[in-house]
């Protein structure tokens, strides 16, 4: 379940009590942005608000939740299914350092480095996987578009905590709020790729036809792809929330036509 807190200095977030890393997914509400378009929360650069702004919001972030922003992984994204494994000679890349590559995911069984995804509209997945005395062995978070969801960004994340040595059953998934089959209208051609790449279960079980067009529910398809790869359906939690829906608490790239602030989520595995 998913569950919404008010922290002391006004930073409004999100958590899903299915994990038990320290996490959080950003809202819109708590911060110093002062534009229309990314007033108040915006955690990222080039958005409209000034560096300082940017990085005085993820310090108000790492407060709110209890990490310290210099600790953040959150590099450039380009829409792919790439993962990077993350150390903590990384730590503070993408706002403290210069990024020194792009992807859509990480993972990281190291102690100190929180890693993080930017969104606004598409999904971002927080997963943890422990051992048998239910600790915490690593870590992962994933941006996913509809390109990267459809190209696996979620399975490549359970193989790559897989790799960290545990069962399926030891991984669990939060899949944050992100916008919805209500609202997310795509072509026909995005339909294709459903089908093409996962089958016409997907196209099924996640594709609307509506009067003027089609409704893809991304949310459902990562959650269907990391129940294909045997992690127990008990083990993934979903928001129910649509960015798009709920203007006054997130940011969305479609309904605010691509100006905008975008939020932030992040996990660790201390």
């Amino acid at each position: 379940m998913f569950v919404t807190h008010r922290a002391e200095n006004g930073v409004v977030y999100v958590t899903s009590d299915i994990l038990k890393s320290k996490h959080a997914f950003s809202t819109r509400i708590g911060g110093v942005s002062q534009a229309e378009h990314t007033s108040e929360f915006n955690l990222a650069f080039n958005r409209g608000d000034c560096e300082e702004t940017v990085k005085e919001n993820l310090r108000l972030f790492g407060a709110a939740v209890g990490f310290a922003p210099e600790s953040v992984v959150s590099l450039p994204q380009i829409h792919s299914a790439n993962i990077i494994d993350v150390n903590v000679s990384m730590c503070g890349e993408g706002y403290f350092k210069e990024p020194h590559i792009s992807c859509d995911g990480y993972v990281t069984s190291e102690c100190g480095a929180v890693v993080g995804v930017k969104t606004a509209d598409c999904v971002p997945i927080l997963l943890e996987a422990h051992n048998a005395n239910m600790e915490i062995v690593a870590v992962s978070a994933v941006h996913a578009g509809w390109r990267g969801t459809l190209a696996g960004i979620a399975r490549k994340a359970v193989l790559n905590l897989l790799d960290k040595g545990v069962g399926l059953s030891e991984i669990k998934a939060a899949i944050g709020p992100s916008i919805g089959s209500c609202c997310f209208e795509v072509g026909s051609e995005v339909v294709e790729t459903v089908s093409k790449n996962w089958g016409e279960k997907y196209t099924d079980m996640f594709v609307v036809v509506k009067q003027n067009g089609f409704y893809i529910d991304l949310k459902g398809v990562n959650r269907q792809i990391i129940a294909d790869c045997g992690v127990p359906l008990e083990n993934i939690d979903v928001s129910t929330e649509c960015t798009f829906c709920l203007g006054e608490k997130y940011y969305s790239h479609r309904r605010m036509k691509g100006v905008r602030g975008t939020m932030l989520s992040v996990i660790a595995k201390d």
